[in-house]
């Protein structure tokens, strides 16, 4: 990483800022799930996509390499037989379980209120 790549701040509210596609990646629900789920440490695919639970072994795969891609997530393979694959966290990573976890914990407590407001709209505006 060069030094002026380290000390540069993004603008997410600038359309042309790089920032949007990480805030992208970021919002995505498998992003929220992958790294929830690799808080606890390493885990293998098929742990991975148990413990998320509903997505596509496609889709996780391209979840993971653009976590990878982006510094979040590191993938170690293991020159065994049969070969043994690893999914974890990196420092990167790790610093935005936080966030996410906030996130995913208003969500599970708000629900109740969110599906009730859309039925409500619903009722309103089916009229």
């Amino acid at each position: 990483m060069t030094a002026a790549v380290s000390g540069w701040v993004g603008d997410g509210y600038d359309p042309q800022c790089p920032t949007r596609v990480l805030l992208d990646r970021v919002g995505d629900k498998w992003t929220v799930l992958v790294i929830g789920a690799l808080a606890d440490g390493p885990l293998r695919f098929t742990e991975l996509r148990d413990r998320v639970g509903g997505v596509s072994g496609k889709v996780l795969t391209a979840t993971l390499r653009a976590l990878a891609r982006d510094g979040l997530v590191i993938r170690t393979a293991y020159p065994q037989i049969p070969p043994r694959v690893e999914y974890s966290l990196t420092d990167l990573g790790r610093s935005l379980q936080t966030p996410l976890d906030v996130l995913r914990t208003w969500a599970e407590q708000h629900i109740a209120q969110v599906v009730a407001h859309r039925e409500e709209f619903d009722e309103e505006h089916d009229q």
